[in-house]
């Protein structure tokens, strides 16, 4: 079996990115000497337009190498239907040269340039046939480093001849993010009046709950007004920065108040264990990395050298938070059921065991969904559908916090917890007859 070339491997792995915001963006690349670097991926309509702006270019080659061709480094569109042709010219010939297939829509070469030492270029592209295309640099002279600064623009023309920066499976995400966040508002008045009708019942963890709602609400207008931005104007004008600080702090309230209501803080003890107090010790600062890493992936783009380790980073930490919410879920269950066969509450205990069972099945259930399923969806669907993801995101965490702000609202009588005789002895015979394992 023949080993891809580093160019197909470059390609396949970049090809896995989803479509982008294609914001305005001025780049810089100092002396990189990759032989494929990824600027955006974006989904044209009929009316779909690219500009590549470069300027300050030079190439330095090694020593030992000769002098670079010009017509060997330059900008070209890949579409996702082309790129499987490309890979198997490159398979077939480890030294093609991809500025040389028929399968790729050419747009310049460092041939095009004007003379040093100005050496810069800028024309905008007409892309008349609908599809989702990669705008890639590729550098075939062996033994180069190219340094330059880069400035693109790709965007949609709409009916009235405004632009469209979004890719055309992303344009309908600002008036989704709206839809939400007043959905969350709504929920969030709603909150407010249980608690306020319930006083008695309402303990620190409930505070909590009325925080993160406040702050998803709170993120989802960010994001919306920020896509819309973009949309618009190429710039989010500032509603970024806003967006990462409302989602680092809804996040991080999201796994905080999953791992209090896991240990039964507040509404069942007032304390938290050594051991639970390290899971929060170690899931925030994570957060912390993860939200950094966050920003880097959101803010940069695949033509940084490090964009991929990012991505790794983020996807590591993300899973070694999800799995470490799940312990004190479990450490309640197995606690209950070892407090029931000693203390004599067989109802009281029958009840607590159901309700942490059946928030362990929710929580797995919801982590499942946004990190699997959703992945899924984004890779599987078409260009022009890339928001269904988005949608089925955000419809799965709205379904995730009502079924959980539900199961843990305050009331004065709340269902788990009522007793009488004849449910001590069906709690008892449960007990006895099932043991909860996981």
């Amino acid at each position: 079996m023949t080993k891809l070339p580093l160019q197909a491997l470059l390609l396949l792995l970049l090809s896995l990115i989803s479509s982008t915001t294609a914001e305005i963006k001025t780049l810089t690349i100092t002396s990189d000497s990759r032989p494929m670097i990824l600027f955006e991926k974006f989904g044209f309509t009929q009316r779909g337009y690219v500009s590549v702006s470069v300027s300050s270019v030079s190439v330095t080659s090694s020593a030992n190498a000769p002098n670079p061709d010009a017509s060997r480094l330059g900008f070209f569109l890949l579409s996702e239907e082309a790129l499987l042709q490309v890979l198997l010219e490159i398979q077939q010939n480890p030294h093609f040269c991809v500025l040389d297939s028929r399968y790729i829509q050419r747009l310049f070469t460092f041939a095009d340039l004007s003379p040093p030492p100005l050496s810069r270029f800028n024309r905008t592209y007409p892309v008349s046939s609908p599809n989702e295309y990669s705008l890639f640099f590729s550098n075939c002279a062996p033994e180069t480093r190219v340094s330059m600064n880069v400035r693109t623009e790709i965007y949609n023309l709409e009916r009235d001849d405004s632009r469209d920066y979004l890719s055309a499976g992303l344009t309908q995400l600002p008036s989704l993010y709206t839809f939400f966040s007043i959905l969350y508002l709504a929920f969030l008045g709603c909150w407010i009046y249980v608690c306020y009708t319930n006083q008695r019942s309402v303990h620190r963890i409930h505070l909590l709950m009325s925080g993160l709602l406040l702050f998803k609400a709170l993120n989802l207008i960010c994001a919306a007004e920020d896509k819309h931005y973009v949309k618009v104007t190429g710039t989010p004008h500032g509603w970024d920065v806003l967006f990462y600080i409302f989602q680092f702090i809804r996040v991080v309230l999201l796994f905080t108040v999953i791992i209090l209501i896991g240990t039964g803080w507040s509404f069942l003890k007032p304390f938290l264990q050594e051991r639970e107090k390290k899971v929060l010790m170690i899931v925030i600062p994570l957060q912390v990395l993860a939200n950094i890493a966050s920003i880097v992936i959101g803010e940069t783009g695949p033509f940084i050298q490090d964009w991929v380790t990012w991505n790794q980073l983020f996807l590591l930490v993300d899973i070694i938070c999800c799995c470490a919410i799940i312990f004190p879920i479990v450490w309640s269950i197995r606690s209950l059921r070892e407090t029931s066969k000693t203390d004599g509450k067989a109802a009281r205990n029958l009840a607590k065991l159901t309700l942490f069972r059946q928030f362990y099945i929710v929580v797995i259930g919801y982590l499942y969904f946004t990190r699997i399923v959703v992945f899924a969806l984004r890779t599987i669907a078409a260009y022009k559908y890339q928001w269904v993801s988005n949608a089925a995101e955000e419809t799965a965490s709205l379904a995730f916090y009502l079924v959980m702000f539900y199961m843990f609202r305050p009331v004065e009588k709340n269902e788990y917890f009522i007793l009488d005789e004849e449910d001590e002895e069906a709690a008892e015979i449960a007990l006895r007859d099932e043991e909860f394992e996981l």
